[in-house]
């Protein structure tokens, strides 16, 4: 029912547009005079279509919030005392089953009569609801359009109003993603709180082991569990490093030979080709990493002398680093690309080679895209789970040998969190208190980029 009131909706509002457009074109004879209208026509029908739409989808989008709590409150009232003061998880099951029963979920007879009765009532109150939504956002929608029909003059300035509407919407969109971002911060923030009221920061920030699982017994770790952050954020880094090492080069390299040298058609052909890393599943990255990557990388270190882990950081962070190769590729192209070829055209003339146009002159110039897409692929790297699960394994060692085996925080984040868990633990509370540092350092990250995109622009703009 919801999804033809929505479409009813648009049907009307489509009407309205053309019904808009027509008034404005009869009031100064026909299409051939539109110049002397103060908007273009089709305007006109947008601003009739807002005011068809607006007001009914508005009160369908109140109705579609609200009606599950109201009619809730309606069919408790309708309840025998003694099931209205039932606590309030006991009650959320009696209501359940009136639900259930409504739906024709559960057979009549096996239910309660007062159960019954309250689902009777609630189909009638769900019907009667249906009926005035239906009277209300159709008889809004006709009285929007008649409305915004009869506004229409030839001085009216239709445009003004609906690009007025569509930055309010833009306006609305920001400061919905805006206090969208601080609401994650905060409940980030309160869980990570609560954490340090149950566990030292010192011994989070400073601790030299990670064992988040209660302690069983007295000659574990930690009486009751060791949460220093310092083994995780080290393989963090180490991860990282080594794929934005691998990514870095790579994709920088192909991105200038793309742009520079390569012919159209090649490029045309091999950036396709180079953009489907993109789009293959990280889980297919863990198996080549853990099933082909890992097993080499063992075989060789080992034909050297080296003592390799099974799950080792290097074949993590080197399947990692082919994975980001798209992004850092793809962008840093896009930039040196849109590089303006006055830029080469000058170097050359004044004497430079190829290589030293691209040295001097192309590759500060794009500066700051190329920083944009490293700092995309910093992000990725940080931000992977499955691959470093399957190729780098779990454990929080503190080391920085690439060959041993090491986790990251997204990992322990995933791995803490997994299952049924309770939130006055702190081996649960552990898991906001990695999130909200992972926050801050890309924070940090982000200002740090800001800064050289900045320093860079002011110079080549």
């Amino acid at each position: 029912m919801n999804g033809l009131v929505f479409c009813t909706v648009l049907v009307l509002s489509a009407s309205a547009y053309v019904l808009g457009q027509r008034r404005a074109l009869c009031l100064i004879g026909g299409k051939a005079h539109a110049r002397h209208l103060a908007s273009r026509p089709r305007y006109y029908g947008a601003y009739v279509a807002l005011w068809c739409a607006l007001p009914a989808l508005l009160v369908f989008l109140l109705w579609f919030f609200l009606q599950p709590v109201v009619l809730e409150r309606w069919v408790i009232r309708y309840l025998p005392e003694s099931l209205q003061n039932l606590p309030s998880d006991r009650l959320g099951l009696v209501l359940n089953d009136v639900k259930n029963l409504a739906k024709g979920a559960i057979v009549s007879d096996q239910a309660d009569p007062a159960i019954q009765a309250a689902a009777e009532h609630y189909r009638r109150l769900h019907a009667m609801t249906g009926k005035a939504l239906w009277v209300a956002v159709l008889g809004l929608a006709a009285l929007g359009m008649q409305i915004g029909y009869w506004k229409i003059r030839v001085s009216f300035r239709a445009r003004t109003q609906v690009e007025k509407l569509f930055r309010f919407f833009l306006l609305m969109a920001s400061t919905l993603a805006v206090f969208t971002t601080v609401g994650i911060v905060f409940s980030v923030l309160f869980e990570a709180l609560r954490f340090f009221q149950l566990v030292p920061w010192w011994e989070f920030f400073l601790g030299l082991k990670w064992s988040p699982q209660m302690a069983i017994r007295a000659d574990q770790v930690g009486a009751s569990g060791a949460f220093g952050m310092i083994p995780v954020f080290t393989g963090t880094l180490l991860i990282a490093a080594i794929a934005m090492s691998v990514a870095v080069p790579l994709g920088l390299f192909s991105a200038i030979y793309l742009s520079e040298y390569a012919p159209r058609k090649m490029r045309a052909m091999v950036k396709p080709i180079l953009e489907i890393l993109a789009g293959i599943p990280t889980v297919v990255y863990g198996f080549f990493a853990a099933l082909t990557v890992g097993p080499i990388i063992r075989r060789l270190g080992e034909s050297l002398g080296f003592s390799v882990a099974s799950e080792s950081a290097l074949a993590a962070g080197l399947v990692m680093g082919l994975m980001i190769v798209p992004f850092v590729s793809s962008l840093s192209d896009d930039v040196i690309h849109a590089v303006p070829n006055d830029l080469r055209d000058g170097s050359l003339a004044l004497g430079a080679t190829r290589s030293e146009t691209i040295k001097k002159v192309v590759l500060p110039a794009a500066l700051p895209g190329i920083v944009g897409g490293v700092l995309l692929g910093v992000s990725r790297a940080i931000g992977e789970t499955m691959i470093v699960v399957m190729a780098a394994g779990l454990a929080a060692n503190l080391t920085v040998n690439p060959l041993s085996a090491v986790t990251t925080v997204t990992v322990q984040i995933v791995t803490l969190l997994v299952g049924d868990q309770e939130f006055d633990s702190p081996k649960t509370l552990a898991a906001f208190a990695l999130g909200l540092v992972l926050f801050v350092a890309t924070l940090i990250l982000n200002i740090i980029a800001l800064y050289v995109v900045r320093k860079y622009r002011e110079q080549y703009e």
